[in-house]
């Protein structure tokens, strides 16, 4: 035997490899339909065993006597209750009362038929684009159980979340201190929508609030104004004011806000409105250098060479030079006011609320019929909350301290820098 151990024992084996390609994107695609079934199935078995315990915490246990419990189980019932995006039929035990009282409600079962979950779940899958007819084929299971996923219980339960998504923006409170208000308008059918969106001091951005119109007239905008002082918005507060060259914009700023307010009027929105009065072969020549104006640190600086290009634009295109001119002081205001780089090149315009804007557009593009301007506020209201989510912090925000800074040496008589 010790010979045997201790003898060589040599094995030939010829292995054989095998190429096979594994297609990543395939195998993507079955993990997640595979991990979106489980999840499914994992959660309808968590909420039969919740069901089960709470039957038994009640009853006790199955087939044993118990003297401290509280009901007695009274056999099964189907019901609807909300899973998954979706309400499905379930079994559930049903209990009465030991003293005769009657049937007791499981509190599991309240829980899981509460149609908030649904209302929140179909508000949120077709803010994000998904039309009635097609939410089924964002549901985990295969929907033959389902009893909420027809056109018109979607589109019931949509309308109820828009209600509810819209309530909470016209009424939440403003509890936060803003060094900054940014306002523009977004046609929206036959209406302009004015939109506010406020910088707090530490750089984020907040959609505080919204009111239609006609056009963009100081009256809704001073309506705007005013909802948000309501809420809690410190009128007193000393901030800049960031708009577009509109009169009314101008004019309400100043009436609710005082003359002292500084408005920053949007850099770009003046380059496009000089642009639009020159012929194309001069529109990147005279467009380039109204942005190298801006981009100067100096006041003195930026404003010498914008008065140089309009006196040139007069001689040749004086409409131009007389765009330029109109507010040409407002557009200067970060410039006055010496913030610094990136922070001055964000507040120059009204570029940080685009992104809201471009997702309040996407929504409101897939209604054609609009009722009349409540039900634009709704839809604009949820697409705002919406952008909101994935809203960052404003580039500059580490200087921010250099504008508080600023805006405390304004002269509350004449808004101007004092030294």
């Amino acid at each position: 035997m010790k010979e045997y151990r201790n003898s060589p024992i040599q094995v030939k084996h010829e292995m054989k490899s095998f190429e096979f390609e594994i297609d990543k994107k395939q195998l993507e695609t079955t993990v997640k339909e595979g991990l979106k079934a489980l999840c499914t199935v994992v959660g309808w078995e968590v909420m039969q065993q919740l069901f089960t315990d709470e039957t038994e915490e009640l009853c006790g246990p199955k087939g044993k006597h118990d003297k401290e419990r509280k009901a007695y189980r009274h056999g099964a019932d189907k019901t609807k209750v909300v899973l998954g995006g979706e309400k499905r039929s379930v079994q559930t035990p049903r209990v009465r009362a030991k003293d005769g009282s009657g049937e007791m409600p499981l509190e599991t079962l309240i829980f899981f038929q509460n149609e908030d979950q649904l209302t929140d779940a179909i508000f949120r899958t077709m803010i994000n684009g998904v039309s009635t007819r097609k939410y089924s084929r964002t549901l985990d299971g295969d929907g033959v159980q389902s009893k909420s996923i027809s056109k018109s219980n979607v589109s019931t339960h949509f309308r109820k979340g828009l209600e509810k998504t819209a309530q909470e923006f016209f009424k939440r409170q403003l509890e936060n201190e803003y060094i900054a208000l940014m306002i523009d308008g977004i046609r929206v059918g036959k209406m302009v929508v004015m939109v506010v969106m406020g910088v707090t001091i530490d750089g984020h951005k907040q959609i505080l609030g919204l009111k239609s119109g006609g056009t963009e007239n100081h009256t809704v905008v001073e309506a705007l104004f005013n909802d948000l002082i309501d809420r809690g918005l410190d009128p007193e507060y000393p901030r800049l004011y960031v708009a577009d060259g509109g009169k009314g914009l101008h004019k309400a700023i100043k009436n609710i806000f005082g003359t002292n307010a500084p408005i920053q009027r949007c850099q770009v929105h003046k380059k496009r409105n000089v642009l639009e009065h020159l012929p194309e072969s001069a529109k990147a020549d005279i467009g380039l250098r109204i942005s190298m104006a801006y981009l100067e640190f100096s006041y003195d600086a930026a404003k010498k060479q914008l008065l140089q290009l309009c006196t040139e634009l007069e001689r040749t295109y004086p409409d131009a030079a007389n765009s330029l001119l109109e507010g040409l002081e407002e557009t200067l205001t970060v410039h006055r006011l010496q913030v610094p780089g990136l922070l001055r090149k964000t507040l120059a315009s009204t570029n940080p609320i685009e992104s809201g804007n471009s997702v309040a557009r996407t929504v409101s593009g897939r209604t054609k019929n609009w009722r009349d301007g409540s039900m634009i506020l709704k839809h604009m209201a949820a697409a705002y909350l919406s952008a909101e989510q994935s809203f960052r912090r404003i580039n500059g925000y580490k200087q921010i301290p250099f504008l508080i800074n600023a805006l405390s040496s304004v002269d509350s008589s004449s808004a101007i820098i004092t030294a």
